[in-house]
């Protein structure tokens, strides 16, 4: 019986699909599609030629630091791990536990220091996602984008990957008003569709990026990555 549930399962997921794709024409959906059928993962998202060793790469919500472990094996770069759960954090520790190039930090960064609540769903757990419960959560750390950059003593990120669950809107919008954006060269995000006028507020934090970043690649709410000008 749990084989043919299964079955069922999996069988209304690929009908749910392609009626988002080919009727209702989602764009999520669509671009999703579209993300695996050119193998952005294992290709755009690691395409960064211009990393050298004396490269600096922040990767915000490092989960269990697959990011970080393929972009230092290609390019041999520093890398800081931004991870608030203390669970992914253990396990970052342990896995990057003899590279001195990498560095793994609990907390996340964010518009402003503070505490928020964080649910547990495996790497896309977060404290801004409204179809989370908050049911064996736990509370995270964040701080402060500009005040961790003073401690830290960076003054330029050569590649910055983003996946915060829905934090990235203020922590984009952070970056540009205070005037920071130009610091790092190359942004990967992934913006997320669930936050309140995700779609507008990701216009505007667009146009502010064009001031000094051009688009080098986009799958709409699924990655797109800026390179300073």
């Amino acid at each position: 019986m749990k084989r043919i549930a299964k079955l069922i399962k999996q069988t209304a997921n690929k009908f749910s699909r392609l009626y988002k794709i080919y009727i209702v024409k989602d764009e999520f959906t669509i671009q999703l599609k579209k993300w695996f059928a050119d193998g952005g993962d294992h290709n755009l998202r690691l395409d960064y030629p211009e990393l050298t060793s004396a490269s600096t790469v922040f990767d915000l919500g490092g989960y269990l630091g697959d990011f970080t472990a393929a972009i230092i094996e290609k390019y041999d770069c520093k890398a800081y791990i931004f991870e608030p759960h203390p669970e992914y954090f253990s396990k970052c520790i342990d896995r990057f536990s003899s590279y001195e190039n990498v560095m793994v930090l609990n907390y996340g960064l964010a518009d402003k220091n503070g505490e928020f609540f964080l649910s547990n769903r495996l790497d896309g757990s977060s404290f801004i996602n409204p179809n989370h419960s908050q049911k064996d959560g736990i509370k995270c750390v964040t701080r402060d984008f500009s005040s961790v950059l003073n401690e830290l003593d960076i003054t330029s990120i050569d590649l910055m990957k983003i996946n915060i669950e829905g934090g990235e809107f203020p922590l984009m919008e952070h970056i540009i008003s205070c005037g920071k954006q130009a610091i790092i060269r190359q942004y990967q995000i992934q913006f997320h569709n669930f936050v309140e006028k995700a779609v507008d507020r990701r216009m505007q934090i667009s146009r502010a990026l064009s001031e000094t970043h051009v688009r080098t690649w986009c799958y709409t709410f699924v990655w797109e990555n800026w390179r300073k000008i």
